[in-house]
Formats: C-alpha cells, sequence, structure tokens
C-alpha cells in the first residue's frame, strides 16, 4: 500500500479513555532485526507481513513466502530489491535526493537571554548562559534578526520565530517588542509569520497568555515529570521545587488557549523513565500536547541516557502509543505528539535527508547575533554559521549539508530507518554519536506495526485535521 499525504483534524473529545496499565514489556531479545538490511525492513502486523521499503519511505503488504526469504539473513546471495521486484516493487529511486546546496533562511530562534532562574544539571545551555557570562539580546539585534528572517521571503511565504534561552521571559520587553516589530514587518510584506516559545514556566503571567493569544504562540513548557519528579529535575537555583509554581501560571493559558497552543515537552533521563503516568497526567493537565525527548548530550554527562534506559523508555513509549490506539480506535483525541508525528510521517511517505532543518532554513541567533547551525550551537564553534549583520557564511552552510546529509554518514546509509530518522540530532552525533539507534529503530518497528492497525480499523483517521 502507498501513504498518500493527509491533512489531520481533531478528534471527537468526550473525555479520556480509563487507563490500562498493561504489565511491563519483556526486553527485546535482540535489535539484529532492526539493523541488518539498509533497503528493506520487514515487519508483521495482524493484517500480515510488511515491507518498509526505506528508498521510496513507503510499506507494502508482501506475501507471507517473499517475508520469509526476506527476513533470512542467510539469503542475501540474492538482493533484497530483486526479490520485491517479483512482487511489483520496482522502483528504487531516491526519494530523499541530493544535499542541497543553498536554502534561505525561513526560522530563526533567539536566544533572547543568555541566563534562567533555574539550575537543571542537564541543561545544553549551561543553566542558560552556553558556558559565558549571561547576555541579553539587545533590541538592535533582535530588530535585525527580524530583518533577517524577512528579508529573502515572498508574498505568501512562511516564515517562523521563535524564542529561547535561557529563560526567553527574563527578557521579556525584548520579547514583545521583536514580536510586535515582526508581525507588522511580515503584514506589510505579506509573509506568513508563526511565533514560538519555549519557557520553562515559572515567570508566566496571565498578561502573558493575553499576548501569546494575541499572536498566536505556540507555547512548550518544559515539564520533566508530576511534582516531586519533576522538582528533582528541574529546581529553582535555591533548590526549591518548580512544579506547582509552573502549574498555577500555566492554568490560566491552558483554559485560554485557543489560537495560541500550550504543549508539554518532556526530557527523559534516568530519574524520571515512568513515561506512562507522566503522559496522562499532563493530558490530564490539558495540554494541547506532550512529547518525549531522551537526554543524550549533558555537558557534564549528568543524567545521559545509556543503552539499558533507552531500552526501558522503549518500553514505556510503547505503552504510551497503544494507550493512543486505543484512544484513537475510541475515536478520543489522545494528544502524544511523539505518535501524532510518527503516524503523519509515515502516511506521507516521509523522506528525510535530514533530522530537522538546522544549518539549512533554520539557525539560531545568539543574544550577541552570532549564527549557529541551531539554538543548541549557540557558542559552540562546531555549528558556527556566521552572523545576524552579514548573512549565513554559504561556504559554511555548503560543508555543513553535504557532511550532514544522512547518505554521507556512517551507520546510516546502512540503516533501513534512515530516511524516517534522518541522522539524529546534529549536536547529539557531534558531542556523543548515536547511542540512541536500536532506540530509534525499535520506536519505528513499534509505530510501522501502529500504522497498519490504524489503517485497518481508523482509516478515517488520516483524511482528518488534528
Amino acid at each position: 500500500m502507498n501513504q498518500h499525504t493527509s491533512h489531520h483534524r481533531p478528534l471527537k473529545s468526550s473525555g479520556a479513555l480509563p487507563v490500562i496499565n498493561p504489565p511491563p514489556l519483556p526486553p527485546p531479545a535482540s535489535f539484529e532485526l532492526f539493523a541488518y538490511n539498509p533497503h528493506v525492513h520487514i515487519f508483521d502486523s495482524e493484517g500480515g507481513p510488511h515491507a518498509y521499503v526505506a528508498n521510496q519511505s513507503q510499506v507494502f503488504s508482501i506475501p507471507a513466502s517473499l517475508a520469509a526469504r526476506l527476513s533470512d539473513q542467510t539469503d542475501f546471495a540474492c538482493d533484497p530489491r530483486e526479490l520485491l521486484s517479483q512482487v511489483g516493487i520496482s522502483s528504487f529511486a531516491n526519494s530523499a535526493g541530493d544535499a542541497a546546496t543553498t536554502s534561505p533562511i525561513r526560522s530563526l530562534s533567539l536566544a533572547v537571554a543568555q541566563k534562567c532562574n533555574l539550575s537543571c544539571g542537564y541543561c545544553y545551555a549551561q543553566e542558560g548562559s552556553f558556558g559565558g557570562p549571561v547576555a541579553s539580546m539587545s533590541p538592535d539585534v533582535a530588530r535585525a534578526a527580524v530583518n533577517r528572517l524577512l528579508a529573502t521571503a515572498m508574498p505568501g511565504d512562511k516564515c517562523h520565530l521563535i524564542f529561547l534561552g535561557g529563560e526567553p521571559l527574563l527578557a521579556r520587553d525584548v520579547l514583545r517588542m521583536t514580536t510586535e516589530f515582526a508581525a507588522e514587518l511580515a503584514e506589510l510584506r505579506r509573509v506568513a509569520i508563526g511565533f514560538s516559545i519555549t519557557s520553562n514556566g515559572t515567570l508566566i503571567t496571565p498578561d502573558d497568555g493575553d499576548f501569546f493569544e494575541k499572536h498566536r504562540f505556540s507555547v512548550t513548557i518544559s515539564l520533566d515529570g508530576l511534582g516531586s519528579v519533576h522538582d528533582r529535575l528541574r529546581p529553582f537555583k535555591s533548590g526549591a521545587g518548580t512544579f506547582d509554581r509552573i502549574m498555577s501560571n500555566i492554568q490560566p493559558l491552558l483554559e485560554q488557549q485557543g489560537e495560541m497552543q500550550v504543549s508539554a515537552r518532556v526530557t527523559v533521563t534516568p530519574r524520571n523513565l515512568n513515561l506512562a503516568d507522566t503522559l496522562v497526567g499532563l493530558i490530564d493537565r490539558g495540554f494541547h500536547s506532550v512529547g518525549f525527548s531522551p537526554m543524550l548530550t549533558s555537558p557534564t554527562g549528568v543524567d545521559q541516557m545509556d543503552w539499558s534506559h533507552l531500552q526501558v523508555m522503549l518500553e514505556q513509549m510503547i505503552i504510551c502509543g497503544k494507550e493512543f490506539e486505543r484512544h484513537v480506535r475510541g475515536g478520543i483525541r489522545f494528544p502524544f505528539s511523539n505518535m501524532m508525528a510518527a503516524m503523519e510521517e509515515i502516511h506521507r511517505g516521509s523522506s528525510r535527508p535530514y533530522p530537522c532543518g538546522a544549518g539549512i532554513s533554520y539557525y539560531g541567533v545568539s543574544a550577541e547575533g552570532e549564527l549557529s547551525a541551531c539554538h543548541r550551537f549557540v557558542g559552540d564553534a562546531k555549528g558556527s554559521m556566521g552572523n545576524i549583520a552579514t548573512g549565513v557564511d554559504a561556504s559554511l552552510q555548503r560543508q555543513w549539508m553535504t557532511e550532514r546529509h544522512v547518505d554521507s554518514q556512517e551507520p546510516c546509509r546502512s540503516c533501513w530507518a534512515r530516511y524516517l530518522c534522518g541522522g539524529g540530532c546534529h549536536h547529539e552525533v557531534l558531542h556523543r554519536g548515536r547511542p540512541s539507534c536500536d532506540y530509534i529503530r525499535g520506536w519505528l518497528h513499534y509505530s510501522l506495526q501502529a500504522y497498519i492497525r490504524l489503517l485497518s480499523h481508523v482509516p478515517d483517521y488520516f483524511s482528518r485535521d488534528r
């Protein structure tokens, strides 16, 4: 079967189904099956055996006899693509394409405050300062960044401005001025512009909510669990907990969200691996979506995940995924963002030569106006890309895009999941390598199975707006 582009609409929301807590999944016996073939991945679902073809980024139903041959690692004197061609799967053009050479800026993240009021031990920004002195972005640098973002945008184009830190609300005045300046300039140029902020939530006020609603912000709140679990990982500098303060601050936003959307992002460490309870607890509090991301690269090594932790995370993610499946089959929206994204990517036939737009169309801007490949590379020479005054250094961009393309790297080019994964976060790969490859393949293996189940039982899910 081939995937077709679709748009999703929220499922009816009539209250969550009672949560079923299944027993923990047994550890996978081996992940060799997930890695051995770069061209095709065979998986079973209730609809029978299927093949995910990497270069086409499509899923096909195949005969059991062919699945058996393709799953037999001793039978590769015959090219698997030759076997697939026998059942009509014969086009193996690389849908990801070659590395691009140029791309205009379409998204910028501004480190308006390189400082923070929390003391999260794992923070990639080293408590907001990125290892240097604390700093705040001046209005002049912020306006120059907006001008740079919109400089090449044509009427009808879409651009995005993201406010990060540190804690961006420590520079509230600059954030608001920049938003209003960007909105006015974008309207003048007939360019669509979106705004986002990632905040720790401790400084948010109802007035901020009004501002975010007016300008249709996507608001992401960093929460690492419920209650004391979060407090252990994201305390104030005094050591006091922050969870109750955050939830009190953002409650008006959760109730108000209409034009704005308020989501939760959970950084997963060895100390907060009970993802199923966290997911349901945060959804019940009214977040538009909830997602998980493993802590793979910490400046000090604090709270980094190793394989044993990632194995537990995979088990928990699958439990969460099954809750998603159960709710969707019951006609109830269950905003588990990792699962929603996986279903959309598989259905669309996503074929990504890069994990994101970093260093291509998306850049981070430091408080001083330096451009980096993304917000995580602020102050890091490995991701230096120029500055706001002179723009992106084209030679650095070309080198980045050539070297970071998924087909230019090992083990990526030999992995069946490469065009769904895109090669992994550039910052994490450059600083730690790829400790999470088996986790990613395991999650995608489950996601492919779930996709077939949903396509069979709730096919209209893939034609709805979300």
